[in-house]
């Protein structure tokens, strides 16, 4: 007779092991990735990382158009340019590097999250899969707009900022490679973490620890936070404060929607 089948349950190396090779496949993922990256230098460094400083840069160039039709040019944004040079012998090359693998990382991030669920996933109950679906395409999604609202927004008025302040005329800004790409890679990586917002509520709200009315009674703590976080982000003009602070007002308010729905199916 066909012996039946029986389940298996797994020991905690076995997750362990299973974790590791989700890193591994991960890494390797995000490996290749930066490979094909690290090859195409000049499309990489020339249209991705250095153009947020040129005036033809989509943004420069969108927000100086709707500034001169209101005949001012308080949102001309990085016109003079922005010269950027290297101090280190070894400086461009491991720049390239760390510019490869950020790359890699925004576009194997919808592949790094799917490994991530499916080591999660069988810990889940049928009715917890059923109505998590869509999880991995959300999730991406909120990241890929967080990374491309901090590049295409946040990075030009931090540039802007940052590399046309001056403590006195006797003292010029000539920004080193290193610090000019540290900061256009965590402002646009940060961001596509804290657009992750709805998804952390939906899993807390999901184990009880956050409930939809304790969300709604904390708005306004919330928004110093949400200001605190922006301060942080941005530059300290309030302009671009205001700028992030919004979308993340919004994020909250559809965390809330989030958490009352999955609050009704699990607890009403």
């Amino acid at each position: 007779m066909p012996k039946e089948p029986q389940n298996i349950e797994l020991t905690f190396w076995d997750h362990l092991e299973e974790l590791r090779w989700v890193f591994i496949r991960s890494l390797i993922a995000v490996g290749v990735i930066s490979v094909v990256a690290f090859l195409n230098k000049t499309l990489v460094f020339n249209y991705v990382f250095l153009s947020p400083k040129e005036p033809w840069f989509i943004t420069n160039e969108v927000l100086c158009r709707f500034s001169r039709y209101l005949n001012s040019d308080a949102l001309c944004l990085n016109q003079s340019g922005l010269e950027i040079i290297n101090i280190k012998l070894s400086g461009q090359f491991t720049t390239h590097l760390f510019t490869s693998f950020a790359v890699g990382l925004f576009l194997a991030s919808p592949y790094i999250i799917f490994e991530f669920w499916r080591f999660v996933k069988p810990a889940l109950h049928d009715n917890e899969k059923k109505h998590s679906r869509g999880a991995v395409f959300v999730s991406s999604v909120l990241f890929i707009i967080g990374v491309l609202f901090g590049y295409f927004l946040i990075v030009p008025l931090t540039i802007n900022f940052l590399g046309g302040y001056h403590v006195s005329e006797q003292v010029a800004n000539t920004i080193s490679l290193g610090s000019y790409l540290r900061n256009v890679v965590s402002v646009s990586l940060s961001l596509g973490v804290v657009f992750e917002i709805p998804i952390l509520v939906y899993f807390l709200t999901k184990t009880g620890i956050i409930t939809p009315k304790f969300m709604k009674s904390s708005r306004k703590i919330i928004l110093i936070i949400l200001l605190i976080v922006s301060a942080i982000i941005t530059p300290p003009d309030m302009i671009s404060q205001i700028m992030v602070c919004i979308p993340l007002l919004v994020l909250y308010e559809l965390s809330i929607k989030i958490s009352e729905r999955v609050y009704r199916r699990n607890f009403a």
